[in-house]
């Protein structure tokens, strides 16, 4: 072999290592991958209606559970739910406690920075159900901005920081659920509550003759809805996104959405009380 031969062929050898060692290394395993090897979806969500909820069996029903059902039958696993209280629900899902958060979960700048969000499959907003003897006569909004005015709200969830930016002045109460804090303002310990769309409207058609829905019965906001991934697994995002988008254009998400949100008469008798 000449010098030239030689020095040419250590040249390639170099390059060749150099190449092997900025290769991007194989990716990790995707929680698709884990869901496929184990047969079975785990789904972390909180119960409030008519997203999830149990019925008079103790079984869970509503919107949250038939689109986590359908995802996990399209995807020819079992699934399995994790209810967690809302205010721990993200450390759960960084603990590897459950694959996905499909429940009603706002997306959030500040949500974005600890997991990933799927493009949005449903799209609602908060609503505020308040106290007839208390707030009946308020003409503006802005009159529950006033340190007297007591607003309730689920602890963690959007609703409560949604309260603190609006009426930064009110005095903030808040619970682990929306039955309790909806309770108080049934109660009249606060002017009002607010969670989101259509549960209001729901517990004012309950209890018409003292609870009424604020704001002329409007959406004080309006809210997208994603499902919940741990960051860095790129093909759980790009499945479960595609997933919401085939089932957006074939209209199945509208006609469930629809039959949970637009008229309770059909499911109402079946849950259970006080939720």
């Amino acid at each position: 072999m000449t010098f030239v031969k030689s020095v040419k062929a250590m040249l390639f050898a170099v390059v060749a290592t150099a190449v092997a060692a900025v290769a991007v290394p194989a990716a990790a395993d995707s929680v698709v991958d884990d869901i496929q090897k184990r047969g079975k979806l785990i789904v972390g969500m909180s119960t409030f209606v008519p997203w999830a909820m149990r019925d008079k069996d103790g079984n869970l029903m509503g919107f949250e559970v038939e689109v986590a059902k359908k995802v996990a039958a399209d995807m020819g696993v079992e699934v399995e739910f994790v209810p967690t209280a809302w205010s721990g629900i993200i450390p759960a899902l960084l603990a590897k406690k459950f694959d996905i958060i499909i429940g009603g979960m706002s997306i959030t700048p500040q949500r974005n920075l600890t997991v990933n969000f799927t493009i949005p499959y449903a799209h609602s907003g908060q609503q505020m159900a308040a106290n007839t003897e208390l707030a009946g006569g308020f003409t503006s909004m802005d009159e529950y901005n006033d340190p007297k005015v007591t607003i309730s709200c689920r602890r963690g969830a959007t609703p409560c920081n949604f309260a603190q930016k609006r009426f930064p002045k009110a005095t903030l109460r808040q619970f682990d659920d929306d039955a309790q804090a909806f309770q108080e303002v049934v109660n009249g310990n606060a002017y009002a509550t607010i969670s989101s769309a259509p549960k209001p409207r729901f517990w004012a058609d309950a209890y018409p003759d003292k609870v009424f829905v604020a704001n002329n019965g409007e959406n004080l906001s309006k809210g997208d809805e994603a499902f919940a991934l741990r960051k860095g697994d790129p093909d759980a995002l790009n499945f479960f996104s595609n997933w919401i988008l085939v089932n957006i254009s074939n209209g199945w998400l509208q006609e469930t959405h629809d039959y949970w949100f637009k008229d309770q008469s059909a499911w109402k008798d079946m849950v259970a009380p006080n939720q």
